[in-house]
C-alpha cells in the first residue's frame, strides 16, 4: 500500500506565504513540538542543543508515521516565539541575554501523545547529550494575527517589525501575544541578504 503524502506548508499556505506588505491571517489551533529557553541564540550554550533536541524528535515522528504507512511529509520549518519579562514588544536588538524563547516545529494531526512518547524514548537513545526530555507536544491557537515577510539578516528585522506594528496600530488591532518568527531559510545555507523570515503577532482585531 502506498503511503499518503502531505505537504503541510501547502495545506496551511496562508501561514507560510506572507508577503512584503503587512496582512491579517487567522492561525488555527495546531500541534507543535516545543522547547523553552533563555538567552542570546548566538551565544547561549543551550540554544543550539535545544534546537537539536526539537529536530531529533520531529524527524523521529516523521519516520515513524512514514514507516507505519500513515503519512509521508517534509518536516516543517523551525519557528520561535521571543519575548522578555518586561514587554513582548521590547527592542529585540537590546538585552539579548535576557531574551526568552520557545522554539517550535508544527506536527501533523496524526502525531498523538503515544507517538510523541515513543519518539522521545527513541530520540533520547540516539541523542543522549541533547535535552530531549525538555521537548513537549502542545497545541497553539493564535487566532487572528498580523504578519509580514522579512527578507534579510535577522539583525535588520527592526524596520520590518516597525512596519507591521504601524499597520496594526493604524487598523486598531491590539497585539495580545508574543513576537513569533517562522524561518523559511536555513542559516549557513542561504546568503544573509536572501534570508526569509515571517514575523507574526497575535492580535485582537478591531471591532
Amino acid at each position: 500500500m502506498t503511503t499518503p503524502k502531505a505537504d503541510f506548508k501547502k495545506t496551511y499556505r496562508e501561514l507560510y506565504s506572507a508577503g512584503p506588505e503587512p496582512a491579517l491571517v487567522r492561525a488555527p489551533e495546531l500541534p507543535y513540538l516545543m522547547i523553552d529557553g533563555m538567552g542570546d541564540p548566538d551565544s547561549a550554550p543551550g540554544y543550539a542543543s535545544a534546537v537539536e533536541a526539537l529536530y531529533a524528535v520531529a524527524y523521529t515522528i516523521r519516520f515513524a508515521l512514514k514507516g507505519a504507512g500513515v503519512v509521508e511529509y517534509p518536516v516543517m520549518p523551525l519557528q520561535g516565539q521571543w519575548w522578555t519579562d518586561e514587554d513582548h514588544r521590547s527592542d529585540y536588538a537590546a538585552h539579548r541575554d535576557q531574551w526568552r524563547w520557545t522554539m517550535m516545529i508544527m506536527q501533523p494531526p496524526q502525531a498523538d501523545g503515544a507517538m510523541f512518547d515513543a519518539a522521545v524514548a527513541t530520540a533520547r537513545k540516539k541523542k543522549p547529550s541533547a535535552p530531549i526530555d525538555r521537548v513537549r507536544l502542545e497545541t497553539l491557537h493564535e487566532g487572528w494575527c498580523g504578519q509580514i515577510l522579512h527578507v534579510g539578516p535577522y539583525s535588520t528585522e527592526a524596520a520590518t517589525v516597525g512596519r507591521l506594528h504601524a499597520f496594526l496600530e493604524e487598523g486598531g488591532h491590539a497585539i495580545n501575544g508574543r513576537h513569533h518568527e517562522i524561518y523559511l531559510s536555513m542559516p549557513g545555507r542561504t546568503a544573509p541578504e536572501k534570508m526569509k523570515t515571517i514575523i507574526r503577532y497575535p492580535v485582537t482585531p478591531a471591532g
